[in-house]
């Protein structure tokens, strides 16, 4: 087989090879990806080994420390050499590259040349090598070499590591590069200023005028000092000529200082929002499960007052200010910004983390777009949608939600029964709401738990105050201890059935009691599962 036959093999081996996909995207996972869970484990392992090198390289100045300094140190560069090449490993796909060229020259009837591909192998990885991080990554390595004592300077560049690791260090860095327009346009302000300020001084204070300034970057150094409000006093001029300088440089370095300080301010300003929202999608990365309420409006209010109230973990999604405001005065996790972007529910865990997803704002169209998105992103998630008008309905589940409810017709039924039953609607009323601690709630069967196999008779609710209203199973369960039953969507809900009535798992109870005997029975189910 020749070379380039060989390379080709096992560019197409590597392609099917599950276990170096698996191996690289850990690799990726604990180097560059944003989202994974062991990545700030390693990032503060790091930024810990960058401080701690450091500071034995301080330390060494004046004291010796012996082998285990130099046994520190070269553990210390094993995990430098080790990140760097790792991240030089997972920047690209070597052999997708040299399938890509195979491929061209299949199309195009050309030899395939080996030559060819190292190019653009070559290219690919030069971008990675020339970007800035990763030159810091190299200067931070070159220290070892301690033959070579004035390379240890560059121990100092291991400190510009932190950036790679630290959220607020890179939000800082993206920020500066963000304004490099403005910044590079005050930057030759200022060196003009310095230039024409050092070449006045050196002309009006050299010693043959009467000054104390002996060389140009003597007039470098006050000039640099001077603009920056600092004034050592180290050099002062003696001259008129020198002073009216010395007072033009004084007030062009507060104009560069109050123009760099409004640079920087306005660039927070712009990107506060973007840091809340990492902030946000930081405390979601530690949750499982959680909802993301779309709409902060009058039913979006409610709907995150039960879940603060239920302690269940969820975020807001609202474009509205004043929504915004009002839910975070409230304390819920918010971020602005429109829900149905695709890429806001991503990175917000739709299609990773979050379980839920509801649609309650009141435009329907955004309801349908928001339905669309984080079906896409996640296929299994549930999805719970307001439909404002009776029309969308069939709109939505087409759409891909689970549940579409209709808020304003509810609220005519309730009306109605209200009128017409108002003593019996008050009773069950205050039990829905939760007054006076007596609440109706929901009680999952685990497979696998006690509850799984036990008929209704052998869970003695009775015991623990508890009264069963009915158990929601598939909508296949038929069972002859079942007084009546209503189909739902996609499951069945058996209305009050008898004793012998046989709970499986997955099953659900609806029970009415006080809050204390729901959480008995929910902490015992944990207890015996765990």
């Amino acid at each position: 087989m020749s070379i380039p036959d060989f390379v080709i093999q096992t560019a197409y081996e590597l392609e099917e090879s599950e276990g170096y996909q698996r191996k690289k995207k850990a690799v990726y996972d604990l180097l560059e990806n944003p989202h994974s869970r062991i990545r700030p484990y390693f990032d503060v392992f790091m930024m810990l080994m960058v401080i701690s090198s450091v500071f034995v390289l301080l330390f060494s100045v004046k004291h010796h420390l012996g082998a285990w300094a130099d046994w520190f140190e070269n553990t210390v560069l094993v995990f430098f050499i080790l990140e760097y090449l790792g991240r030089l490993w997972v920047y690209d796909d070597v052999h997708k590259i040299v399938l890509e060229e195979y491929e061209k020259s299949e199309l195009i009837n050309e030899r395939f040349r080996l030559s060819k591909v190292f190019r653009a192998v070559m290219r690919s990885k030069w971008r990675y090598i020339s970007s800035p991080m990763a030159i810091i990554d190299l200067l931070a390595i070159v220290p070892s070499y301690r033959a070579l004592r004035i390379l240890r300077l560059f121990l100092l560049f291991r400190l510009f590591k932190v950036f790679r690791y630290a959220q607020s260090m890179q939000q800082f860095g993206s920020i500066l590069r963000e304004k490099r327009v403005e910044l590079i346009t005050l930057l030759g302000f200022l060196t003009f200023v310095l230039l024409v300020a050092s070449s006045a001084i050196y002309m009006f204070e050299s010693p043959q005028a009467g000054g104390h300034v002996e060389g140009f970057f003597e007039s470098i150094y006050w000039a640099l000092v001077t603009i920056s409000t600092v004034g050592y006093g180290d050099i002062t001029p003696h001259t008129i000529e020198g002073r009216l300088v010395t007072m033009v440089l004084i007030v062009s370095g507060l104009g560069v200082i109050s123009f760099f300080t409004s640079i920087i301010v306005s660039a927070f300003q712009e990107k506060m929002g973007e840091v809340r929202d990492r902030r946000v999608a930081m405390l979601l990365e530690k949750e499982r499960g959680y909802t993301v309420v779309c709409g902060f409006g009058r039913v979006g209010q409610v709907v995150a007052e039960y879940l603060a109230r239920d302690k269940l973990p969820f975020v807001v999604i609202e474009c509205d200010e004043e929504a915004v405001q009002l839910a975070r005065r409230e304390g819920y996790l918010v971020v602005q910004g429109k829900a149905e972007r695709i890429g806001l529910l991503r990175t917000l865990g739709v299609g990773r983390s979050a379980g839920k997803v509801l649609c309650l704002t009141g435009d329907d169209v955004i309801n349908v777009f928001v339905t669309l998105s984080a079906r896409q992103l996640d296929e299994n998630v549930e999805i719970i949608s307001r439909a404002n008008h009776h029309q969308t309905l069939k709109k939505l589940m087409l759409a891909g939600a689970n549940h579409a409810l209709e808020p304003f017709k509810i609220v005519g039924l309730i009306a109605g029964e209200y009128v017409g039953q108002p003593v019996a609607f008050e009773a069950i009323h205050d039990i829905v709401m939760g007054e006076n601690d007596i609440t109706l709630e929901s009680i999952k069967v685990p497979a696998g738990s006690w509850m799984d196999g036990k008929t209704i008779g052998e869970l003695l609710l009775e015991d623990m105050r508890l009264i069963l209203f009915g158990v929601i199973t598939s909508p296949d369960r038929r069972s002859d201890h079942v007084r009546s039953h209503f189909d739902l969507e996609s499951l069945r809900f058996q209305f009050n059935p008898g004793a012998d009535f046989v709970l499986l798992g997955d099953d659900m109870l609806l029970v009415f009691g006080h809050k204390y005997s729901v959480l008995h029975i929910r902490q015992k189910l944990k207890a015996k599962r765990a």
